[in-house]
């Protein structure tokens, strides 16, 4: 099952054609874990934009709208500036973009936090507006009601518990979580409160390992791991981070390559040509009729 490309002519940009696939479903994301255990863990990294998503598509299991293009896209200094009319235009694009992954967009700070309605106002105009198949909420026993909220009506939500981007003015930071007897017990209080609220899956991000392998055993829905262990039941990265955009990267992060390096150098090699006139040259001029 993958994406394929065909070239339109008339844009010079690649538009995704289905193959003869599924979309993979929140039942089925769900069904991965079989009495505690998932045989092949989850894939799922981030996505902002259609291209990006294509790229992605055949390779993961879930691509993620991470409010994380707050800094990855817009330059911001945390995700707390981000809205939610940011998140749908980039969910759209995402979902326009893929045939074969669960697309998950997150909700961004200020949009769920008031109240379970205000929750789901706010997943509602994400689901209608991007064709997403979830939504993503931060917080744990404190979110429970909302989670069981939106889970009743028809949206399906994933949780995410450990270091909260979103709550990072109260946490003091972006360390780990997990480190106390006292924040050990929160941390599990707060994942196993969402998962029996309803979530279909439980992000866990920046903790101990021991609390991230013992949460996994403690749930019954599939755990997705960031900065945690490879005993979750699948892991997720900013795609930036991994492919190596910046230079410097948490330490929870493989760069699997030097895109940086890549682009700045192709640049350089552009700028060299346009200096000397070398570009473009007869094959990239329309000649005379």
């Amino acid at each position: 099952m993958s994406t394929t490309f065909q070239l339109d002519t008339a844009t010079s940009r690649a538009n995704p054609t289905p193959a003869p696939m599924k979309r993979l479903t929140v039942p089925r994301i769900k069904q991965r874990k079989v009495d505690g255990v998932t045989a092949e863990p989850l894939v799922m990294l981030t996505a902002y934009t259609a291209r990006q998503a294509q790229l992605l598509d055949p390779h993961c299991d879930m691509l993620l709208v991470g409010d994380s293009l707050g800094q990855v896209i817009y330059g911001l200094p945390s995700t707390l500036p981000v809205t939610l009319d940011m998140m749908i235009a980039h969910g759209a694009a995402v979902v326009r973009g893929s045939y074969h992954s669960l697309v998950v967009v997150d909700m961004p700070f200020g949009s769920y936090e008031a109240s379970p309605q205000q929750a789901f106002a706010s997943a509602s105009r994400i689901m209608a507006e991007t064709g997403a198949a979830a939504v993503k909420l931060e917080g744990g026993v404190a979110m429970a009601e909302t989670v069981a909220f939106l889970s009743a009506r028809g949206i399906p939500v994933m949780g995410h518990v450990g270091l909260t981007p979103q709550a990072v003015n109260a946490l003091g930071g972006y360390m780990a979580r997990g480190r106390s007897e006292a924040e050990e017990a929160k941390i599990i209080a707060d994942g196993k409160a969402v998962a029996e609220a309803g979530a279909f899956a439980l992000v866990i991000e920046g903790v101990v390992e021991d609390i991230a392998i013992a949460l996994t055993g403690a749930v019954a829905v599939p755990t997705i791991g960031i900065g945690a262990s490879a005993q979750c039941d699948g892991q997720v990265l900013v795609t930036e981070d991994m492919l190596g955009m910046f230079e410097r990267v948490p330490r929870f992060v493989k760069r699997y390559n030097d895109i940086a390096q890549v682009i700045s150098q192709t640049a350089e090699t552009y700028s060299a040509d346009v200096r000397s006139r070398s570009f473009p040259t007869a094959d990239q001029v329309y000649p005379a009729k």
